[in-house]
C-alpha cells in the first residue's frame, strides 16, 4: 500500500540516535522495578502527607512484534504504567529499556526520540482530539513539530488516513464532532502512525465502542500491526477482547503484577485466585452456566494503605497466615516456564498449605481442586 512505504521509508529516526534492528526473539521493552506513588497534599483523616501507590515494582518484557495484553480492576495501575512508559509522568523508581537503550538518564535514549519509537492511543476519542482541528491537522501536528514542512505533513496525514480506513477526500477536513466514535478512534490510530512508531500503547482504545464498531477497530489493528511489524501493549478490562488480540497476558491488581503468561495458558489455566476470580467473572452466552456467588468478594483495598504481604490476601478465599507476613514473589509454576504467577500456594515450600513440597509435583489444590 502506497501510504504503508511512506510510512515506513520517509520518516527515518535521526542519525545521531541509531536504531538496532532486533530479532523477534528480543525483549523490544524492559520494564524493571517500575513505581510511581502520589502524594496526597490534602484531606482529612489523617490522610494528608499520605501517598498513593498506584505502580508498585512493575516488571515485564515485550517480545519484538508481540501484543501484551494487559488486564485488571479498576484503580489497577493499568493506566498509570503506560503513562510512565511514555514518560507522561516520571516515575519514581524503575527502568526502562527500549530496544537495549535505557529511556532517560545522561546516556540514555531522549524523550524526543522515545516519543518517535512509541505513541499512546487514548480511550476517549473525543476529549483526545482538538476540536479546532481537523483531522489532517490532528494527524499532521507531531510531523509539523518534529520540522516536518506542512505541505509534506498534509500528504502523510492523507496517507495514514487511509491507511486505517478513512478516505481524505471526505474525512480530511472534518472537525471531531462531525464524525462518528469509531471514525474517531480511527483517527486516533492514524496519529499515532504518522511519527512512525515501532511500539503502541493502547489504553481501553476500544471499551468505548459499540460492540460491532469495537470489532472493526480490533481488526484494523491487528491488520495494521501486521502490515507495518508493529509491537503493542493493549490495556483494557475487557477479558474477551484481550483474549482475541493478545499473544501474552499481565495481570495486574492494586499496583502489583500477579500473573503473566501465554494468553492461552492463562486463560484455561490460571494460576492466582485474583486471575481465576476475573476469568469467572466473564459473562457467559449459556443459560445454564449461571454464576449463584460474586467470583471474589470484598471490596477493592486502598491503595494508599494496600494489605501486608499479598496485597490480594483480604479477598482470597485460600489466605493463610503466610499471606499476610510475607509477599509472594513472581515465579514461574506448572509446565509452561513463561507462566509465572505470584501466590504462596504455588511456591514449593513457602508454608502454604496447599504449596507443593520442595521439589514435588505442584499441588492441584492451588487451582481449587481437591489434593
Amino acid at each position: 500500500m502506497k501510504g504503508e512505504i511512506a510510512i515506513q521509508r520517509e520518516h527515518p529516526t535521526p542519525a545521531s540516535e541509531p536504531v538496532d534492528t532486533l530479532s523477534a526473539t528480543r525483549p523490544f521493552l524492559r520494564v524493571q522495578g517500575l513505581k510511581k506513588y502520589f502524594r496526597l497534599r490534602g484531606g482529612s483523616f489523617g490522610l494528608a502527607g499520605a501517598y498513593v501507590q498506584a505502580v508498585d515494582g512493575v516488571s515485564f518484557v515485550v517480545a519484538t512484534g508481540e501484543t501484551l495484553g494487559v488486564v485488571g480492576e479498576s484503580g489497577c495501575g493499568k493506566s498509570t504504567t503506560a503513562r510512565l512508559l511514555m514518560r507522561l509522568i516520571e516515575p519514581d523508581e524503575g527502568q526502562i529499556t527500549l530496544q537495549d537503550r535505557n529511556v532517560g538518564g545522561h546516556n540514555g535514549m531522549s524523550l524526543r526520540t522515545l516519543r518517535r519509537q512509541v505513541q499512546l492511543v487514548f480511550q476517549d476519542s473525543y476529549a483526545s482530539l482538538n476540536p479546532r482541528h481537523t483531522m489532517a491537522e490532528e494527524v499532521g501536528f507531531g510531523l509539523i513539530a518534529q520540522g516536518i514542512k506542512r505541505a509534506e505533513a498534509r500528504r502523510r496525514a492523507n496517507e495514514v488516513l487511509e491507511l486505517v480506513g478513512l478516505e481524505p477526500a471526505i474525512f480530511a477536513d472534518r472537525y471531531p464532532h462531525e464524525l462518528s466514535g469509531g471514525q474517531r478512534q480511527r483517527v486516533n490510530v492514524a496519529r499515532a502512525l504518522a511519527l512512525s512508531p515501532q511500539l503502541l500503547l493502547l489504553d481501553e482504545a476500544v471499551s468505548s465502542l459499540d460492540k460491532s464498531v469495537e470489532a472493526q477497530v480490533l481488526n484494523l489493528l491487528i491488520e495494521i500491526k501486521n502490515r507495518l511489524n508493529l509491537t503493542y501493549v493493549f490495556i483494557s478490562h475487557d477479558l474477551n477482547v484481550v483474549r482475541f488480540i493478545s499473544d501474552r497476558v499481565l495481570v495486574m491488581y492494586l499496583g502489583k503484577v500477579v500473573e503473566t503468561g501465554p494468553v492461552e495458558k492463562v486463560y484455561t489455566a490460571p494460576g492466582h485466585p485474583y486471575t481465576r476470580a476475573l476469568i469467572a467473572s466473564r459473562l457467559s452466552m449459556d443459560p445454564s452456566r449461571r454464576v449463584e456467588a460474586a467470583p471474589v468478594a470484598g471490596d477493592l483495598p486502598s491503595p494508599i494503605n494496600p494489605p501486608s504481604g499479598c496485597r490480594f490476601r483480604t479477598r482470597c478465599p485460600f489466605a493463610e497466615s503466610v499471606c499476610s507476613l510475607r509477599e509472594p514473589p513472581l515465579e514461574a509454576f506448572g509446565d509452561d516456564p513463561a507462566h509465572s504467577a505470584a501466590c504462596h500456594a504455588l511456591i514449593p515450600g513457602s508454608g502454604h498449605s496447599r504449596a507443593p513440597a520442595p521439589g514435588g509435583e505442584p499441588s492441584t489444590r492451588a487451582n481449587g481442586a481437591p489434593k
